[in-house]
């Protein structure tokens, strides 16, 4: 009898994705699909494409917007892809930069249950699902990533980056924190507890560069990421 409740027992979802568990064999099709459509898409870019985090937050008027139209803009000018992840705030910034600049603006969106609706700035829209078929496109496609200020997302996507470069399971490439103020008290923590503590090398520390200009961004882009 208590094995026949036990049988009874339904599994509660643990995950949003998990809302058609009886489809989870069938969920691999559609994962494999946005692997396909993306690398079919993005192979099709022929120039060196730099990647642009940034908060989907940050509102038109906050100076970050200005600067990360104009950093967008430069390297657009100087013949790089612009790609980010297709949102608003400081992803629609780099588009609209890209984009108005005359350059090739990708915008990798994601789907939501909130906050990330597409920016009409991208002229190279792609959409996806998951966030790890997404990340895969960012990470295989970009030569080089410029974080602005941003959320968990942007965290997330700098420290997977990093941990990537780290364990040399990608080549290194150049990976830009724009905004010294916002991020120091990040960079500090990263030196007085995770290096003091033993938990990363010295070397780690280089992994990064922290710049606040646009046209510094821009020059450093260009020594490091030739076209």
């Amino acid at each position: 009898m208590e094995f026949r409740e036990r049988r009874r027992i339904k599994r509660e979802p643990k995950y949003v994705l998990d809302n058609t568990v009886v489809g989870d064999s069938w969920r691999m099709f559609r994962i494999m699909s946005e692997f396909v459509d993306g690398f079919d898409a993005m192979s099709a870019v022929d120039l060196p494409a730099v990647t642009i985090y940034g908060s989907a937050r940050t509102p038109k008027e906050h100076p970050y917007y200005a600067l990360t139209e104009k950093i967008a803009a430069g390297l657009a000018e100087a013949g790089y892809a612009i790609v980010t992840g297709g949102g608003p705030g400081l992803m629609e910034a780099a588009n609209k930069g890209a984009t108005e600049a005359g350059g090739i603006s990708i915008g990798l969106n994601i789907s939501l249950p909130h906050e990330q609706t597409p920016n009409p700035y991208s002229n190279f829209p792609l959409h996806f699902k998951y966030f790890f078929v997404r990340k895969v496109m960012f990470m295989k496609y970009s030569m080089g990533f410029i974080c602005m200020p941003g959320g968990f997302g942007s965290l997330d996507e700098l420290f997977e980056s990093m941990t990537l470069i780290q364990t040399q399971r990608i080549k290194p490439f150049p990976i830009v924190l724009v905004g010294s103020d916002f991020w120091a008290g990040l960079v500090d923590w990263i030196r007085d507890t995770l290096l003091a503590e033993g938990n990363i090398n010295k070397e780690d520390m280089l992994l990064f560069k922290v710049l606040d200009d646009a046209d510094e961004v821009v020059n450093f882009i260009r020594k490091t990421v030739v076209v």
